[in-house]
């Protein structure tokens, strides 16, 4: 239930400097009368602030008067500052407080006593007010029409038909679908924009994964190039080995030892028979010279001179001469004996290479050739071990490409946001599309309510015009089956509807969504409703005074009503101010 429970109100409008306050929490029918004492003798009925009380509570819930009023132009002009209006009321057993006032800018919102508008929100924040609105349920147009009813309001059936629709669209929570509409299409959006990451996901997978698949086809491609490679390389060393080893490298090794030998051998026997020879010649110049020696030797004893064959008579030295040729006999043959011994010794020697073998065959002229094809042959062999185990050095890369770069792509979740988005559309549709079953069935079910309350109220109101509602939320008003404007009617007539009207709205709002204790009627049982009109009004609101509790306040200058109801509250402006006074204690 919305209970409003009280407004009062400082420098507003009338109200002065001095807080007027109106206690709504009772269950009253109250007739609002007004005197102006500056008006001189008993006063006037009008100018006396009866509606200020009415914009107060507008203001303080909305930051509006009822009628078009600039809100500069809602400060008391004698004060020209400090404007306040507050109210205080109930929701489901929580308790609301609204503080709003201008010079300076107020706007305090308190949720069970605590302050419910951060500090950078003070003042008129929309934010603020949105969710005053949320709070109270229905916007300024239908607290207008719902709760304060106002002469100067323009009537429901005066609206332009897109207006009238919003509002009875609202009424009938038709505009609740909007909002729900609304809160969906930003689920939308987002359901859209996750389908966009997870396509943007997916597809930035799918891309790595092609890179990926690339790399490997790529790694693939050199590694069967690598296997054919090694598989030509083995087989090339092995061909060179097969081919190398069709020569006996060891026997061609042992040929060329053997050549050296041989070599060596023959060198030495060159020597050798040099040297004989050498020695030949030495030997027969030896035997020559002893032989010379002795043929001398013997001259010199046969007393013949050997160098010029005459007597050695004549020789002083004959005797050193002999002795001489004695001793380089000596000399020579010890010589001689030495060469003779030589010659045996080489003789010996050379005997030693009469049976020398045949110089051996071998493919290469040199050693050092035939050890370079033994060294290339046991490298080759090792090249052929190494290079057969070998292990390709792809196959670890392609493996863990395969294994840990290659991701798994799952649609689940693409899947569930496709499912939730075709889900969140269908529903888009059902809240929004007038050939909706849901806006038809809702439609459907409260004009035929609202249709039923309009005709009682009428019908108490003692209206003879039919006037309904239609499925496309126009409306008809019809007279003995002849269709009608709003303007054809008087203004009776018209105030009549205006109030049918809104006491149908109020019970489909409260049927749809929760009662209100409080109701004001400004002057409208006033302006050109007769005798019977108003007692017909004035029975209607008693029964909802006495039959659901409503506090009501009836705003009006028939002072004949006084009679009519049990609580008068008296408006009085005195010294340009206003002031509230009640014979039960009505004002706080």
């Amino acid at each position: 239930m919305l209970k409003i429970k009280n407004v009062s109100a400082k420098n507003f409008m009338s109200v002065g400097n001095n807080t007027q306050a109106v206690n709504f929490d009772n269950c009253q029918l109250t007739l609002v009368l007004g005197h102006n004492l500056d008006m001189g003798g008993d006063g006037s009925r009008n100018g006396t602030g009866k509606t200020t009380i009415i914009n107060a509570l507008s203001y303080a819930l909305y930051g509006d008067a009822l009628t078009n009023i600039r809100k500069d132009n809602l400060i008391n002009k004698t004060n020209g500052k400090g404007m306040i209006t507050t109210v205080e009321f109930e929701i489901q057993g929580k308790q609301y407080r609204i503080e709003r006032g201008r010079r300076p800018n107020i706007l305090k919102l308190y949720i069970d006593g605590q302050d419910a508008v951060d500090g950078e929100q003070q003042g008129d924040s929309r934010e603020t007010q949105k969710e005053i609105e949320k709070i109270i349920g229905f916007p300024h147009t239908m607290f207008k029409h719902l709760i304060a009813l106002n002469t100067y309001t323009e009537p429901f059936l005066g609206m332009k038909n897109n207006d009238q629709k919003d509002m009875i669209e609202q009424l009938l929570g038709i505009t609740e679908l909007s909002e729900k509409a609304e809160i969906l299409k930003e689920r939308q959006k987002v359901t859209r924009d996750s389908i966009k990451e997870e396509e943007i996901t997916i597809n930035a997978i799918e891309a790595s994964n092609k890179r990926i698949e690339k790399n490997i086809q790529e790694i693939e491609s050199r590694s069967k190039a690598w296997e054919v490679n090694k598989d030509t390389k083995v087989t090339e060393l092995g061909t060179q080995i097969v081919e190398m080893e069709k020569l006996n490298i060891d026997q061609e090794l042992e040929n060329h030892k053997q050549v050296a030998e041989l070599k060596e051998h023959n060198s030495n026997k060159l020597t050798l028979d040099t040297e004989y020879k050498r020695l030949q010649t030495s030997l027969n110049r030896s035997e020559d010279k002893l032989a010379q020696l002795e043929s001398d030797l013997e001259s010199a004893k046969a007393g013949v001179c050997p160098a010029c064959d005459q007597p050695t008579a004549h020789l002083d030295t004959h005797e050193e001469y002999t002795k001489e040729l004695e001793e380089k006999i000596v000399a020579e043959e010890d010589y001689n004996n030495e060469l003779i011994d030589r010659n045996t010794d080489l003789e010996s020697a050379l005997t030693e290479f009469n049976d020398l073998p045949d110089m051996p065959d071998t493919v290469y002229n040199t050693l050092e050739e035939a050890l370079s094809h033994k060294h290339n042959l046991d490298t080759m062999h090792t090249q052929l071990q190494e290079k057969a185990q070998e292990e390709n050095p792809y196959i670890e890369q392609i493996d863990s490409l395969k294994t840990s770069g290659i991701q798994e792509i799952s649609f689940e979740l693409m899947n569930e946001l496709t499912h939730l988005q075709e889900h969140q559309d269908f529903l888009y549709k059902l809240l929004t599309s007038k050939d909706s079953f849901i806006r038809k069935k809702i439609i459907d079910q409260n004009i035929a309510y609202l249709n039923h309350r309009l005709s009682y109220y009428l019908e108490k109101l003692g209206l003879p015009h039919e006037v309904k509602f239609a499925s496309d939320l126009g409306v008809e008003i019809t007279e003995y089956g002849r269709d009608l404007d709003f303007d054809n009617l008087s203004r009776g007539e018209r105030n009549r509807l205006i109030l049918g009207l809104s006491w149908a709205f109020r019970d489909i709002y409260e049927s749809l969504n929760r009662p209100m204790n409080l109701m004001c009627i400004d002057e409208l049982v006033d302006s050109g409703m007769d005798s019977m009109g108003v007692e017909n009004a004035l029975a209607v609101l008693k029964k909802m005074h006495r039959e659901q509790g409503k506090n009501i306040m009836l705003i009006s200058h028939k002072e004949e009503l006084i009679g009519r109801v049990n609580n008068v509250l008296t408006v009085v402006k005195e010294g340009g101010f206003t002031s509230y006074n009640t014979d039960t204690e009505y004002v706080n």
